[in-house]
């Protein structure tokens, strides 16, 4: 099978690997229909990730059908659709009965991390009664693919984690797929403003689209001074870190009002400074997580109903042979404005 490989930093390749097996009684094999490239995918080519090894065939996200099943499966056959969840879970053992999926002692973020992923025509997925979801009759698949990972990242990790409330003041730092996952998803509680800040124009008129009240532009380096001028000098309830660089998290630092919070979803390569000279005093709260995926059912649910159109995030479509395109395209979303790349096995 084709299959996209991680070198070393800054190196990757489509090699031809062979297709997975049945490895332990509770996998399943999926045939991959649609997956697509995540920014947590860009911080493994930077060498910011070091549990992934070279050799490893990238990608944690898809959708595909069953091809086989373990002799210990229950809820899946071959042939049903289905949606792979980005953490892998075994349901049992302490952190998974807390509801802290991502730190299964067995599974969490595995795929294309520690084991093999979804960037290829096949994938073994360990723990699969509990780490796969049926894909409804009818369901936009393409939509669906939305669900393995950024939806909820960024509603578990941003708007949960960041305790969004009616309202409420909140600023999402990055207006890319995971930051504009966050803002879908924070309307759900009706905060009465989401300042969404980027240094990208055509990202912030996007955000505008997807419901964000106001936008800054923080070239200028002039972001938190825009903030506090919008928010009467109080800064904001709740500050979402959606990039993942240390200039990101202290304008965070720089907004979170008195009480707030500071929720990070960015996935960070580099040590951060925490000002506690100045916010040793002032009541504030500071998240961090990786997705558990916990409420992927609900998700699931909102976006049938039609609540919520992750589709929209979706810019660029590709198939699994010119995957190199994809992460050209995807790694240089300034220029290709480049949200979500969808790939087609």
């Amino acid at each position: 099978m084709k299959a996209l490989v991680y070198q070393g930093p800054g190196k990757k390749a489509v090699e031809d690997r062979p297709i997975p097996e049945i490895a332990a009684p509770g996998d399943a094999i999926v045939k991959i229909a649609k997956t697509t490239i995540c920014g947590t995918d860009l911080h493994i080519l930077k060498g910011d990730v070091p549990t992934c090894d070279p050799g490893r065939i990238l990608g944690h996200e898809g959708v595909g059908v069953v091809d086989k099943v373990g002799a210990a499966v229950t809820g899946f056959r071959p042939g049903d659709h289905v949606l792979i969840s980005c953490i892998s879970s075994c349901g049992k053992c302490e952190y998974c009965r807390k509801g802290m999926y991502s730190h299964c002692t067995t599974g969490g973020w595995i795929l294309g991390n520690r084991i093999d992923g979804t960037q290829a025509e096949y994938v073994r997925v360990p723990h699969a009664d509990t780490s796969l979801y049926k894909v409804p009759a009818g369901a936009d698949e393409e939509a669906l693919v939305m669900l393995s990972d950024i939806l909820p990242t960024g509603f578990e990790c941003g708007v949960l984690n960041g305790k969004v409330q009616p309202g409420a003041t909140v600023a999402i730092v990055g207006a890319g797929p995971i930051g504009l996952a966050a803002l879908l998803t924070a309307q759900f509680y009706a905060p009465a403003e989401i300042v969404m800040i980027d240094l990208d124009d055509k990202r912030l008129a996007l955000s505008r689209q997807f419901g964000a009240t106001q936008t800054i532009n923080s070239r200028d380096g002039k972001a938190a001074e825009g903030v506090m001028k919008l928010t009467g000098g109080r800064g904001v309830d709740t500050a979402i870190e959606a990039v993942g660089v240390p200039a990101t998290f202290v304008l965070c630092e720089d907004i979170v009002a008195p009480g707030g919070t500071i929720a990070n979803i960015g996935v960070h390569g580099a040590k951060v400074d925490l000002h506690l000279e100045r916010l040793w005093s002032h009541n504030i709260t500071i998240t961090t997580r990786l997705v558990d995926t916990v409420t992927t059912p609900m998700l699931l649910k909102t976006v049938q109903s039609k609540k919520i159109d992750p589709q929209r995030l979706i810019t660029h479509r590709f198939t699994l042979d010119r995957i190199l395109d994809a992460y050209d395209t995807f790694g240089n979303a300034a220029r290709t404005g480049a949200l979500k790349v969808l790939i087609e096995a």
